[in-house]
């Protein structure tokens, strides 16, 4: 009997830290099925929250046992046992298990070429011998230009793209920032290099109505705090929680899943006595709450930072300083082109956030100088590089 085989792709992301590669792998996923909808898409990731988030016809994912990323950069066991290499195992196993099994035309990378603690060594082999295509997708800035490259030359990274990538794309703009001259790229990769352009959150498919529902009901103006994933953002979420509104608008904290209970619990006991803050655990979809935000209040992760500029928000970053400086890195540039402000957290106050809070500062329009045209030109080129529709195999019956 023949069959047609539908096209398939998968992305990994390795998810240390907050819900960012995550995020990303599925915005791009469910901008591709709105184009492909005879695409198979298969996330792998480390988060448990994947099951809260919409997944359309065409698109699942593997759950992995998760990773904890120590303030130093040292990955740990989140919950189960306590060795890591024993957990190294594990992941490696069920990522060549399942893309075995899936059998992509596509892998999207992200982030780390060999995966998180090399966990992909055993499985890019594999892929190159089924003939999959690996692309490996960068986030605008990964860090400081002298860790990348200490980074890379110890992680091998360069060979490992050498031998299996036949793509990079950066999800960014190389006018604002170009990793190929700052992390010095060698000619054999840059090569492999194309800029995307931004990830315009605001041309992401509709979802149904019911995954879009705002989880507070406010009527008035407020202003909304992210922390990302939530477990370093403890100082940010407090700052925030003392913080004196505007006459007429509320405040709304996202603390995230991730944030140690006792913190969150510090968080709620403030809340209580405040009728004019609410807190959220975990949002799905933060862009529902954002899309309304008198003011934004957040850490500096690419996805939140990108949805800030899509949606054309005021907003105060106060950014992650460690273990990477990206976040410092893209914050501080888009503070000098006036897009965003931004506070170093050493120097960040109630004081200060107050202040900024009753000023009337407005950023400029993002788009008059940054490209936002990532998602398209992302299904765009996979669209390219699919197999036809008439592919077939042969299956016995």
């Amino acid at each position: 009997m023949t069959l047609t085989k539908p096209p398939r792709m998968a992305f990994y992301s390795h998810d240390t830290m907050g819900l960012g590669h995550i995020r990303r792998n599925m915005l791009l996923a469910n901008t591709l099925l709105a184009s492909q909808p005879d695409l198979e898409v298969l996330l792998i990731n480390g988060v448990r929250e994947s099951g809260a988030f919409y997944f359309p016809k065409g698109m699942d994912s593997v759950t992995l046992p998760t990773y904890l990323k120590t303030p130093e950069g040292k990955y740990l066991p989140r919950s189960l046992g306590g060795d890591i290499h024993h957990l190294v195992a594990l992941r490696a196993g069920i990522i060549r298990a399942a893309l075995d099994a899936f059998n992509p035309d596509i892998v999207v990378v992200d982030n780390v070429p060999r995966g998180a603690m090399a966990e992909l060594n055993a499985v890019l082999p594999l892929l190159k011998r089924k003939n999959a295509r690996l692309i490996l997708g960068l986030r605008d800035i990964i860090d400081e230009p002298e860790r990348v490259l200490q980074q890379w030359e110890k992680l091998d990274n360069a060979a490992a793209i050498r031998d299996y990538y036949s793509d990079i794309w950066v999800y960014g703009d190389a006018r604002f920032y170009d990793l190929t001259k700052a992390y010095k790229l060698d000619a054999s990769i840059r090569k492999k290099v194309s800029f995307m352009g931004y990830l315009d959150a605001t041309t992401q498919p509709q979802r149904p109505p019911e995954m879009d529902r705002s989880p507070v009901d406010i009527d008035s103006p407020y202003a909304l705090c992210t922390v990302g994933g939530g477990q370093d953002g403890y100082k940010l979420a407090n700052v925030f929680a003392q913080a004196t509104f505007p006459p007429g608008v509320t405040g709304v904290l996202i603390t995230g899943t991730m944030m140690p209970p006792a913190e969150y619990e510090a968080l709620q006991k403030i809340a209580a006595r405040r009728p004019d803050l609410h807190i959220i655990r975990f949002v799905a979809n933060p862009l529902v709450l954002l899309q309304k935000a008198h003011s934004v209040i957040a850490m500096g992760g690419y996805n939140t930072t990108i949805e800030i500029l899509s949606l054309h928000k005021r907003a105060l970053i106060i950014p992650r300083v460690s273990p990477r400086k990206e976040q410092w890195i893209r914050a501080s540039r888009l503070a000098d082109i006036h897009l965003v402000s931004c506070i170093h957290p050493e120097a960040f106050t109630v004081q200060k956030l107050n202040a900024w809070l009753a000023s009337d500062w407005q950023p400029d329009n993002p788009r008059r100088c940054l490209n936002l045209d990532g998602l398209k030109t992302f299904a765009k080129k996979i669209g390219a590089l699919l197999p036809h529709k008439d592919k077939q195999l042969d299956y016995i019956a």
